[in-house]
């Protein structure tokens, strides 16, 4: 079944893409968690791919002798569309972010929360997700399953914290030991979606263990530092 998106009307629940629904799944269960409202914190939205259905049906619509696009499908298909649904469905006026980077779009949306809550003072709400392609698009973005991932972080600890996170960028190229799941069977998700190159942070996450990780950034990386909380939403310094 879809993911469930009951900040959206029924009109705009019918189209949601999968991806937006994706995405809102996961802004509102993270919201919810770290004990804020939809909406009540700023907000950064990354993505690879955005929604490929969507851009394959109007690259199909233009390539056809009718060229009309449908108002709905560009509405659908700009890069902000998650984030524009997460505001209208929440009624929120705070900013929100949208940003894509390819395979590093992780690590690029977790630098860019990170850097905001610090300067802003106040937690961000991260939310990064990917869906697969459809032919024949998919041949040149080959992507595995649908996966999404959202964290509050903070620039300071609070009651709930998971944990706290230290980010730096480094020149080098990551390194697979310390950006790739521990678990073998996750591996080959995490490097065939973007939003699973999360995964190896989940992990330390889930199992309340510190460790030094890595993330792949362009021809960089992101280190990231984590230190479990006592408390058991992770916030970063």
């Amino acid at each position: 079944p879809p993911p469930r998106t009951p900040i959206l009307s029924p009109t705009k629940r019918r189209r949601a893409g999968l991806s937006v629904r994706l995405a809102l799944a996961v802004a509102l269960e993270a919201s919810e968690m770290a004990g804020f409202a939809a909406g009540a914190i700023r907000s950064v939205f990354a993505t690879s791919n955005g929604d490929g259905p969507v851009v394959h049906a109007i690259l199909e619509t233009l390539a056809g002798p009718d060229r009309q696009v449908s108002p709905t499908q560009f509405h659908n298909s700009v890069h902000n569309a998650a984030a524009g649904y997460w505001s209208i469905g929440a009624g929120s006026q705070l900013p929100a972010l949208c940003l894509g980077c390819h395979d590093a779009t992780f690590a690029a949306g977790l630098l860019k929360a990170g850097c905001e809550a610090l300067v802003e003072g106040g937690p961000v709400l991260l939310c990064v997700y990917d869906a697969p392609l459809p032919p024949p698009l998919d041949a040149l973005r080959p992507t595995s399953g649908a996966f999404g991932v959202a964290l509050v972080v903070a620039p300071e600890e609070s009651e709930g914290a998971l944990a706290r996170l230290s980010l730096r960028y480094a020149a080098q190229a990551a390194e697979p030991a310390r950006s790739e799941p521990l678990a073998a069977g996750l591996r080959a998700l995490a490097m065939r979606n973007p939003a699973a190159r999360s995964l190896r942070l989940l992990e330390s996450l889930a199992r309340s263990e510190p460790g030094a990780l890595q993330a792949e950034l362009l021809d960089g990386r992101m280190e990231i530092e984590v230190e479990p909380c006592r408390a058991g939403r992770a916030f970063t310094s």
